[in-house]
């Protein structure tokens, strides 16, 4: 644990049932339903990020992990703050865990998590390797978006990322083009491994990482929060026109 970090909270549901979604945690017969134990050797595919909001593209990633990987399930990592973001255009954080549960309700093998709050970890680096020590046994595979293949560099220790866990990328429109060209691509040209045999590599030892060629889905938290703010500025300027008319004029 890195220098003048607090040691992570023993009461926090990480210690008691390690995710804090319990409706979607499947019970197991004669034993814990969420410990390190409970997980040996399952696949699990972690999705970080802010889910300002949670929409139908974190879906269509997720249902493609599963798929495509083989996994037994997908964690739903909602960031408490990324680094790279600014706080002007973020929603509360126990806002955007609801949207992500709401989105995710009804799907057992979606796992939504405020799990970096208990490990107290800002940088992806520091929770994977907190994910790691606290399952020791489990098979993870970091899953994002084609933009943040090309992004990646800007982050925290990004190549030891590549060296904890596989990586699994899947394509966005507009960023194919520019994430296979990208630094992170070609620093880790040789470790990427074909779509074909994809399910084999999360039990590759890393780096190992795939890009999935798969149908795109357009749905953004950007776009989203943009609709959201036109809609508001549309209410109000109602609400300030109707002002003072009287009732049926």
């Amino acid at each position: 644990m890195a220098p003048g970090r607090p040691a992570p909270d023993a009461d926090h549901p990480i210690w008691k049932l390690t995710l804090t979604h319990r409706p979607n945690i499947p019970p197991r017969p004669r034993g814990p339903r969420a410990t390190g134990a409970a997980l040996a050797g399952r696949r699990v595919g972690v999705l970080g990020g802010s889910f300002n909001p949670a929409h139908e593209g974190h879906l269509h990633i997720t249902g493609l992990a599963l798929k495509r990987l083989g996994l037994d399930q997908v964690w739903w990592m909602v960031s408490p703050q990324n680094p790279l973001k600014g706080t002007d255009d973020m929603a509360p954080f126990e806002e955007r865990m609801g949207s992500a549960q709401t989105l995710a309700a009804g799907n057992e093998r979606i796992i939504v998590t405020d799990i970096e709050v208990g490990l107290h970890t800002r940088y992806t680096t520091d929770t994977l390797r907190a994910l790691r020590a606290t399952f020791p046994r489990t098979h993870f595979i970091w899953l994002m978006g084609a933009d943040n293949l090309e992004q990646i560099p800007r982050w925290e220790k990004w190549t030891t990322i590549f060296h904890l866990v596989p990586i699994a990328v899947f394509d966005r429109a507009t960023y194919s083009f520019k994430a296979l060209a990208s630094k992170a691509a070609h620093r880790f040209r040789r470790h990427r491994v074909p779509s074909r045999g994809a399910a084999g590599a999360i039990m590759r030892r890393p780096p190992a990482w795939v890009y999935f060629h798969t149908p795109r889905h357009s749905a953004s938290s950007t776009a989203l929060r943009a609709l959201g703010r036109n809609a508001a500025g549309r209410s109000r300027r109602l609400s300030a026109s109707t002002k003072g008319k009287p009732k049926g004029s």
